[in-house]
């Protein structure tokens, strides 16, 4: 992944970091929104990653509300029980290792609160190459790859879709 983003960022891609993540955040909140209609889902919990801020800006631009993100778990049981839609950008797809605190408590209640769950490249918890080996890892009902699938996602049975318009649609993605 890091070569393609080099690519894009090079002489022939031109695109600067700030473009890339503008590009992003706008793939991500428009996946969002065309499945779960803000009619039906206005509230959305969004993930923690500093990155996607500028996803945050275009949900803002969309009027998709945000709830603001909390760093305990019982703010979070609040906020669950006063969302419609859960979106996963906790973990980067540079993720590896075990699940720490908070997140290996954060994580579960997240899976056990049954709503709906959209994750931002690689679903939390999952290896970018070898996928929910651990077991651990959200379960989303869609997916919003950014640049290009990941390795670990080619078993993800839900709903894809690929942000960017870098490379050639393949497969069974939905182009956004």
């Amino acid at each position: 992944m890091f070569q393609i983003d080099e690519e894009l960022m090079g002489p022939l891609g031109a695109f600067s970091l700030d473009q890339l993540m503008e590009l992003a955040g706008l793939a991500c909140a428009q996946g969002l929104a065309k499945v779960y209609r803000k009619e039906q889902y206005p509230r959305v919990l969004p993930g923690s990653k500093d990155h996607y801020k500028r996803l945050q800006t275009q949900c803002d631009n969309m009027k998709i509300t945000i709830l603001p993100p909390s760093h305990d778990t019982d703010s979070l049981r609040t906020a669950l029980s006063t969302t419609d839609v859960i979106l996963d950008a906790i973990f980067g797809f540079s993720f590896k290792g075990p699940i720490r605190a908070p997140f290996d408590t954060v994580l579960p209640l997240l899976t056990q609160s049954g709503l709906p769950i959209v994750s931002v490249d690689i679903p939390s918890g999952w290896d970018v190459e070898k996928g929910n080996t651990a077991g651990v890892g959200l379960n989303p009902d869609v997916l919003v790859s950014l640049t290009a699938p990941k390795e670990g996602v080619k078993g993800f049975t839900g709903r894809h879709f690929l942000g960017g318009r870098f490379i050639p649609r393949y497969g069974k993605l939905s182009s956004l």
